[in-house]
């Protein structure tokens, strides 16, 4: 390291300065008993860390926090941890997508104001992991995933469980009988048995791979679990490693390219990860000004059968995964088969090829070879258009039931999920297993948040007959930890005029997922007249963050960010006010 390097670190026009300015911002740093010395010119690294015990997959973030600092000094860096606020889906109401944004926002702006020259971001719960990654690409400094690890297998009776998914499976075993409120409460406390994110390949796990095939995770790293000591020797790797990024100027604007989005899109495909993908991968494009639209979520994945087999859409969980090769496993085996970028740049320095060259997967079912996957190519996530959703929507296909991806069935219409709950249970509901239920107003604009509510439970009665799936529109989103035939996301949403909006009991649904159409059987001239008798719902917040919210966000096949926040604005060093 050079002179000249030193004084031209971002941090130095804080730590360097002269006179009176300088003098303040290092003898306060030094009531933390930092010695002079630290104050040299060498790398200063935020560590922006999640950890929060109302955010459960992320309390265990500043021991992982801990880990890190010990690479950044190893690689003569100077750390500094600061925390962010934490979207934790588990507690957060109405949704914690609602203050994806928000978090978004709030890590942006800490970095840029501050005296640092590069930073780790440690997440867990889904939102996190694209909120940080969306603040860090819109100031562009150094920056690196640490993500904390799924949990530990559940354990319930001999058998495996996945928090999440069985959640809406004992749910269903209680309302039918097969499951007493005891036994229902003692596997509740099964499913969670160790620190970390949700162990299926919900949305945080799905996330954490998303920012290991963009290049921005370690490799390797996305999948071992949370109290696994190798998550600790990947957390200080990663701080070493961000010491040499800050040297080698390696920005996230130099990773995040169209083709690193696309190998994003396939491994996507590849793993059966969650459809929230598609809303936080769209919004991180925009901040780094890659094209991304719907279609090419749909185009890209044709070729791609689904490889790891799963909860939702399989059996295993993610220390399965982990065991038998991890991210590392499926991206070499996507190589072989050309389905990747091999070339694309990743935090190591070096590219996707070169690190995964010595990947290893581990004989088993869980990761299956291109030439004999769990599922075949084609059965990822779908994109749908129609008279019913103009911009898109979306379905995953290897969490539905084959059965129903051609169905044709009338409509019965609930204005929002509380009022589907509400009757959910009335033996003397007029539904039966060919009804199309659609749930409306769950949207970005409507609900507002775009809550995970789209896969409702479906009506007791028809449980307890026997039915297992049906088929379920909205335009709220799902857990990727969920299951059944429900088509996601549908844009524009109800509450700011889409056809949605516009749909009545018994007009007839026709779902086409082979040929991409989720049509309504109503003519043009009848919808032209309920379009005209349509009127907006009333705007229900006057102030604070959800009114800011509600009149800047944008539609989901945009992926839902703020109109204001697309874009770069880099990391020019504020005034100094001193």
């Amino acid at each position: 390291m050079t002179d000249g390097q030193r004084t031209s670190r971002r941090s130095q026009a804080w730590f360097g300065a002269q006179g009176r300015s300088g003098m303040v911002y290092r003898s306060w740093m030094r009531n933390q008993g930092l010695g002079h010395e630290v104050f040299d010119g060498r790398p200063v690294i935020g560590i922006a860390t999640s950890a929060s015990e109302l955010a459960p997959c992320n309390a265990h973030l500043t021991q992982v926090a801990e880990a890190v600092k010990r690479g950044v000094w190893q690689a003569g860096g100077l750390p500094l941890q600061f925390p962010t606020m934490a979207t934790g889906e588990t507690l957060m109401r109405p949704t914690a997508m609602l203050y994806r944004n928000l978090m978004a926002m709030e890590v942006e702006e800490l970095i840029r104001a501050n005296p640092l020259d590069g930073v780790v971001l440690l997440s867990g719960c889904d939102k996190t992991t694209p909120a940080m990654l969306m603040g860090a690409a819109s100031v562009d400094l150094p920056a690196v995933m640490v993500t904390g690890g799924p949990m530990l297998n559940g354990k319930y009776r001999g058998q495996d469980v996945g928090s999440g998914t069985h959640v809406w499976k004992f749910e269903e075993d209680l309302k039918t009988g097969r499951m007493t409120e005891e036994e229902c409460f003692f596997a509740e406390g099964c499913m969670a048995r160790s620190h970390g994110h949700c162990m299926t390949m919900g949305t945080a796990s799905t996330m954490a791979c998303m920012a290991e095939a963009l290049g921005m995770q370690l490799p390797g790293s996305a999948a071992w679990p949370a109290v696994d000591s190798r998550r600790m020797e990947t957390a200080q790797a990663a701080g070493q490693r961000i010491v040499r990024m800050v040297e080698e100027e390696l920005r996230p604007s130099r990773i995040l390219t169209r083709e690193a989005f696309e190998n994003a899109i396939r491994v996507n495909a590849a793993i059966g990860g969650s459809t929230n993908a598609v809303i936080h991968l769209t919004a991180l494009a925009g901040r780094v000004g890659v094209e991304l639209g719907l279609r090419d979520f749909d185009e890209l994945v044709r070729a791609v059968p689904t490889l790891v087999n799963l909860m939702p859409s399989g059996k295993y969980l993610m220390e399965d995964f982990c065991y038998a090769g991890g991210l590392p496993a499926v991206m070499a085996e996507l190589l072989g088969g050309e389905l990747l970028h091999g070339e694309q740049i990743t935090v190591t320095g070096r590219s996707i090829a070169e690190n995964t060259e010595n990947a290893e997967r581990i004989e088993s079912d869980v990761i299956t070879r291109l030439d004999a996957p769990f599922q075949p190519a084609g059965t990822g996530i779908a994109v749908l258009h129609g008279n019913l959703c103009p911009d898109g929507a979306v379905i995953k296909q290897s969490a539905a039931s084959p059965h129903l991806l051609t169905h044709r069935g009338p409509a019965r219409v609930f204005d929002s999920p509380e009022a589907y709950h509400e009757v959910a249970d009335d033996p003397d509901l007029d539904i039966d297993e060919n009804t199309v239920i659609v749930i409306r107003n769950a949207g970005p604009k409507g609900y507002p948040g775009m809550p995970e509510v789209s896969n409702v439970p479906l009506p007791t009665k028809l449980l307890k007959a026997g039915v297992k799936d049906m088929v379920r529109v909205c335009d709220g989103r799902m857990s990727g930890t969920g299951y059944g035939t429900v088509v996601l996301h549908v844009a524009p949403e109800a509450a700011v005029g889409g056809p949605l909006a516009l749909v009545r009991d018994g007009d007839p649904v026709v779902l086409d997922v082979p040929n991409r159409i989720l049509r309504l059987d109503v003519d043009d001239a009848e919808l032209t007249r309920r379009r005209q008798a349509w009127t907006a719902p009333a705007e229900r917040h006057t102030g604070g963050y959800t009114w800011l919210y509600t009149q800047h966000v944008e539609q989901a096949d945009q992926g839902a960010d703020f109109d204001f926040l697309r874009g770069s604005r880099g990391h020019e060093v504020p005034r100094d006010s001193h």
